[in-house]
């Protein structure tokens, strides 16, 4: 029956005596009058508990992310630390190494110098046998001179002796 009612005419509705709920004056006067509170919020579902664990599993996995990577940045830190030690420590020793083999090529380059300036054994030896000839010269001299001076000796002891 609504739905003939609404159908009909507002004139056949006003003489008929039906009226539509849009039209009545109650509804038309209280459309006009009463301020615009706002839509009405739909009611909130609550949270289902296959949504709250899928909600929580995704909560604690970013959490335990989070803190995995932390820890992770943290240890990189603590590598990277150790390994820039260590290119220090290789660098001071590689330095000193480099210095090292610097003063061992000035003790080489002055042993060369020595070497060449220095006798060999042969030169040694050959120097050996003319000092020996040179002193065997020496001495046979000396043996000369010796006897020559003990016959000068003798003659003049036989001269003097002939004279007193």
């Amino acid at each position: 029956m609504a739905s003939r009612c609404l159908a009909l005419s507002p004139k056949f509705a006003q003489r008929s005596g039906a009226r539509f709920i849009s039209t009545t004056r109650v509804l038309r006067e209280e459309a006009t009058t009463s301020p615009n509170l706002g839509l009405v919020q739909p009611q909130k579902r609550p949270v289902g508990g296959f949504r709250g664990g899928i909600i929580g599993f995704l909560f604690g996995f970013s959490l335990a992310s989070a803190f995995a990577a932390y820890h992770l940045l943290d240890e990189y830190k603590l590598a990277s630390a150790a390994l820039q030690a260590s290119v220090e420590e290789l660098q001071a020793s590689t330095e000193k190494v480099s210095a090292h083999v610097r003063r061992i090529e000035a003790v080489e380059k002055d042993l060369k110098a020595l070497a060449q300036s220095s006798a060999s054994k042969d030169d040694l030896s050959r120097v050996r046998a003319e000092l020996k000839k040179v002193y065997d010269g020496l001495h046979i001299e000396f043996l000369d001179l010796r006897s020559h001076v003990w016959g000068m000796r003798q003659s003049l002891l036989s001269l003097f002796d002939a004279y007193h």
